[in-house]
């Protein structure tokens, strides 16, 4: 497994990845959507480091030349202060492997450079998301009801970096 920036060839499988998921099916994302939001990401530069959208990064995990996960990191998205992990999403087959944890741990380790905080939002009814990032080193700081979607609470997950 490599990890290395999102390229326009990738967009196709990762839109796919995220309309076919029922997580991001209760938000209404289709491919299509999602295959905008990711084509606006990249043309905004999101694919380097501290590019002009204000910091944001789209790493993607690649297995045997296919994309097999995404991370969409913010250097200062959360309170203009501290990283945001704003999309992470893991094939379904690659999912138990090892792909979110990589992904996790890019994005960590570019984030913790400038911030000594990230967050992330989980939705109240993922648990196992929640479990995952619990045993990243993530705390449960606060929830936000109806934040995205009336009905669904979004859960804040802190994590300190510890070296500082």
């Amino acid at each position: 497994m490599i990890i290395r920036p999102l390229v326009p060839d990738d967009v196709p499988a990762l839109a796919r990845l995220m309309a076919g998921d029922p997580l991001w099916q209760r938000y209404g994302v289709t491919e299509e959507s999602a295959a905008r939001r990711l084509r606006e990401g990249f043309a905004a530069g999101a694919t380097i480091a501290g590019a002009t959208l204000a910091g944001a990064t789209i790493a993607v995990a690649e297995i045997d030349g296919e994309p097999a996960g995404f991370v969409w990191y913010v250097e200062r998205g959360a309170f203009n202060r501290s990283g945001y992990i704003m999309l992470i999403g893991v094939q379904g087959d690659a999912r138990g492997a090892g792909v979110g944890r990589a992904l996790m741990q890019h994005a960590e380790a570019a984030l913790f450079v400038q911030a000594a905080d990230i967050f992330l939002l989980v939705s109240d009814f993922n648990t196992a998301a929640q479990a995952f990032y619990g045993r990243l080193g993530y705390e449960h700081v606060g929830t936000i009801p109806d934040y995205v979607v009336p009905g669904i609470s979004e859960l804040i997950f802190r994590k300190r970096n510890v070296v500082l």
